[in-house]
């Protein structure tokens, strides 16, 4: 059997592998061999090669290696390069191969205009009015002026129904105008870019690679803040009208501006309840009253949002 031919088959690895078998299974090429004893590791197409080429030649009843010092010699020599090639790929920077393709998806920084800061310096001044009497009767006297010329004869229950759909709708149409879905969702995959390289490179104890992808969080640790900002930026603009709908509802009721017939509500379970009654826990039957309403019909309107949005979609699609 020519040394070339030997050769060219060794620098297949595929050959190589099913020549190491026949090697291994014929014990070092003293004991004939069949088809049947290597089916389970060669292919019918690499036994046929190796009679083709004379590696393997007829004995007796069987097959054997044609020239068995020469194949283990040659073996041994494609094992030492191997050895030595994985020897160098260790002693490169380990965490090279990781952290070849590693790039974080860029992201445009989040800034705020002249209307956002206004309206949310105006918001802080709001918030003000949970504890400054004068700020909160100064707004809670202009909003009741607006209240009673449009639900002046409504019962106080659904003017606090009325209020709590009013201030989903608002909310739920500023969030979707507002916050910019794509770049909140390019936040979250930078983020989950690196979570992912950090779950691979402990799963190996790259201890190198986890020190440069820690650098790498380090740098990206303003990504919190633009999400901060992006998410924040439509609850500035949403607290102009909950702040002072909830101030109007705090003047109502502890003000002693309610009418001699709105004395409270009927609960189940708790029965009839007055509106300054502890319902749950420390808060006031007001306050249980208009966050349940306002968690419902958020609720709805959110669902409704989101399946108007998902047909326009299907609409455009098609």
């Amino acid at each position: 059997m020519p040394i070339e031919q030997l050769e060219a088959l060794l620098s297949d690895p595929g050959m190589r592998e099913a020549i190491a078998v026949v090697f291994e299974r014929s014990e070092g090429g003293a004991d004939e061999i069949d088809w049947s004893d290597v089916s389970d590791e060669l292919t019918s197409g690499e036994w046929g090669r190796l009679l083709d080429t004379g590696v393997l030649v007829g004995s007796g009843g069987g097959f054997a290696l044609a020239e068995p010092e020469q194949v283990r010699d040659r073996l041994a020599d494609h094992d030492a390069v191997e050895e030595a090639t994985r020897e160098d790929t260790d002693r490169q920077d380990p965490d090279e191969s990781l952290l070849a393709d590693f790039e974080l998806p860029e992201v445009e920084p989040v800034s705020w205009s002249v209307y956002d800061k206004t309206a949310g310096g105006f918001a802080l001044l709001l918030f003000t009015g949970y504890w400054s009497t004068d700020i909160r009767d100064a707004v809670a006297s202009m909003e009741n002026t607006a209240v009673d010329s449009l639900l002046g004869s409504v019962p106080f229950y659904l003017v606090i129904l009325i209020l709590a759909i009013a201030t989903g709708l608002y909310s739920t149409a500023l969030r979707l105008s507002l916050v910019d879905q794509n770049k909140l969702q390019q936040y979250r995959d930078r983020m989950q870019t690196l979570r992912d390289y950090r779950q691979r490179a402990k799963e190996r104890g790259d201890d190198q690679a986890l020190e440069r992808l820690q650098e790498k969080q380090r740098e990206a640790a303003s990504d919190q803040l633009g999400m901060m900002k992006l998410q924040f930026r439509s609850t500035a603009w949403i607290m102009l009208l909950t702040i002072p709908i909830f101030l109007w509802l705090r003047w109502k009721v502890r003000g002693g501006h309610l009418g001699t017939d709105e004395t409270g509500l009927v609960v189940p379970l708790a029965g009839e309840v007055s509106w300054q009654q502890a319902l749950v826990g420390p808060m006031a039957t007001w306050i249980v009253w208009y966050f349940a309403c306002a968690t419902a019909s958020r609720q709805v309107i959110r669902k409704l949002a989101e399946w108007w949005t998902e047909r326009r979609r299907n609409s455009a699609g098609q």
